[in-house]
């Protein structure tokens, strides 16, 4: 997740090979929080150089641009998508995620042109909050009282960032609502996909359906492009798939209960992000509802991680 803030939802890089059995999870914590600390940063530092590109391009082209270039990341994956046989359903699946993760791309770039970097970061933050709920109304799984209650407290979280009827909401803010919907939608399509396809034909296709869907969009709106802005576009792509690297490799090094509370620290980086680079004052109103939510999703996935560790442990008794 997101970043959980996942990019807010951007493309995913190929899962690390795995460690030896002296290199277990339990025995490499130290390295999981640098890993989730250099993920968080380079998040971040996704967030800031979309920033920097502004309005000068329009969002949907910008969008465009991110995922065509990284496509260079996703080629090791096209030998397998030669190689595999899917029943046609997939591949429809395949591209209805494809279409609703471009939605939700577009969106997200421009909320990044019209609202603080804070704001977007913490907002970011209810992905997993929609994945949670669309989980329990879709794919049949449990909702007990305690996540209701972490629910509730996103979502209050959420209205102390936007404070409706306090001051006048920007488009921007309910673009970033949208996208944070719409990612949580991707994510929940790729849960059943999963089981179906390797990992890097589930991200390949994601990658390469993203880049076809935004294209008409991206056409339509198309301005002149600059070297130096068609290389900070793939400096952009590179640090998606950096991150979300080096987020794999966290959870490969050390246990959720470790990595996970390590992610607040980007509402922190993006709050100083903003104030320092781009003039953005400090609103305590987005760090407390920022740090609601970031609370409730903090609680929901160690709550799921422990879950799963007890039914692991009754699986395996006599």
């Amino acid at each position: 997740m997101n970043a959980l803030n996942t990019d807010s939802g951007e493309s995913q890089s190929p899962a690390p090979a795995p460690l030896s059995k002296a290199q277990t999870a339990e025995q490499r914590p130290v390295a999981g929080v640098m890993y989730m600390l250099g993920a968080g940063l380079c998040f971040v530092a996704l967030t800031a150089a979309v920033k920097m590109l502004g309005s000068d391009i329009p969002a949907p082209q910008t969008a465009f641009l991110r995922y065509a270039l990284g496509l260079v990341f996703v080629l090791p994956a096209i030998g397998t998508l030669r190689r595999i046989s899917l029943p046609s359903r997939v591949w429809w699946a395949f591209g209805w995620r494809g279409l609703v993760h471009s939605l939700a791309v577009m969106l997200w770039f421009f909320a990044m042109t019209r609202i603080p970097l804070a704001e977007v970061s913490a907002m970011g933050y209810l992905n997993p909050i929609w994945i949670t709920i669309g989980a329990a109304l879709f794919l049949g799984e449990g909702l007990k009282l305690r996540r209701i209650m972490a629910i509730i407290i996103a979502i209050v979280g959420a209205m102390v960032i936007l404070r409706p009827g306090m001051r006048e909401l920007d488009i921007g803010h309910f673009a970033m609502l949208a996208t944070s919907l719409g990612f949580g939608i991707s994510y929940l399509m790729a849960k059943p996909l999963s089981g179906l396809a390797p990992p890097s034909v589930v991200v390949g296709m994601l990658s390469m359906t993203v880049a076809v869907g935004l294209a008409p969009f991206a056409i339509a709106v198309w301005e002149p492009v600059t070297w130096s802005q068609v290389g900070l576009l793939f400096l952009i792509a590179s640090v998606a798939t950096g991150a979300h690297y080096l987020m794999t490799m966290a959870f490969v090094s050390a246990p959720i209960t470790v990595t996970q509370p390590v992610t607040a620290l980007q509402l922190v980086w993006a709050v100083a992000l903003g104030a320092i680079f781009f003039g953005e004052p400090v609103d305590p109103w987005v760090v407390a509802g920022g740090s609601m939510v970031i609370a409730a999703v903090i609680f929901i996935a160690l709550r799921e991680h422990q879950l799963r560790l007890r039914e692991k442990s009754e699986s395996v008794v006599p």
